[in-house]
């Protein structure tokens, strides 16, 4: 059986670890065969029962004891030590008949979507088989200004991995019905998110609206949320669509 990489991305505060948890609830449901990865060092706590783990072979602490770093420089170093672990965490997926792999990356989006690490690791697994979903931060997503912000940091991500992404705006338990049905609108309509930009910063805002919608990145945001599990069939549905449905990989991807 082939595996799906299902990689949880967003800046830090988006939700990965608990939508991990959300979408790790949503396959038991529907028994579905599964396994969880941790990647962040930093970890407290974990509200799922990760079957891999990084924080068994290091944890921030241990990096800050052994550089004199840091928390910052910790994160980053280990951010760069799991491309030492690829054959490790490689082997012990391949050990597992799982075809889902949920994979928690660490906090900060730039530790895993920047690291070159975190490349050689996607590379290891499957490029081909691998899906990122990514969460938009309800809060900064309210704003037109934010919801750019938000997607242009989406886009990036899928420049630097080059694996197909699914956006999902995550927390929508946390906005009104008004608020989530405009931001919604925003991602399927970039007209009206046009029509929502303030004017007294519109040219800057107008060149990177123009770059994102001339590029093709605007796409249709899944509201969903971790607390309700509202939005999991959504999440998998559109896993289903990249792998089954036909669909042109490419076109996915930008």
């Amino acid at each position: 059986m082939e595996q799906i990489f299902i990689y949880f991305t967003g800046t830090a505060g988006s939700g990965k670890t608990y939508m991990t948890k959300a979408v790790a609830d949503w396959f038991d449901l529907k028994k579905l065969d599964y396994l969880t990865v941790n990647l962040d060092p930093g970890a407290d706590f974990l509200p799922y029962s990760a079957d891999i783990d990084v924080r068994e072979w290091f944890t921030l602490e241990d990096i800050m004891g052994r550089y004199n770093v840091g928390p910052n420089g910790a994160q980053i170093i280990g951010a760069d030590l799991i491309s030492t672990l690829v054959d490790d965490i490689k082997d012990e997926i391949q050990l597992s008949s799982s075809e889902y792999i949920l994979i928690d990356t660490p906090g900060q989006l730039e530790l895993f979507t920047l690291r070159e690490s975190s490349r050689i690791l996607v590379n290891a697994l499957d490029p081909e088989r691998s899906v990122m979903v990514y969460l938009f931060d309800p809060v900064v997503s309210k704003t037109p200004s934010g919801f750019l912000s938000m997607l242009f940091m989406a886009s990036s991500a899928v420049f630097r991995l080059e694996i197909p992404q699914i956006l999902v705006l995550s927390k929508s338990d946390l906005l009104t019905e008004r608020e989530l049905q405009k931001i919604v609108e925003w991602s399927v309509d970039p007209e009206t998110l046009y029509d929502s930009l303030d004017l007294e910063r519109k040219t800057l805002n107008l060149e990177l609206f123009l770059l994102l919608k001339d590029a093709g990145l605007f796409r249709p945001l899944i509201p969903a949320s971790a607390l309700t599990g509202y939005g999991m069939e959504d999440i998998y549905d559109a896993i289903q669509e990249i792998f089954y449905g036909g669909d042109d990989l490419e076109r996915i991807l930008f």
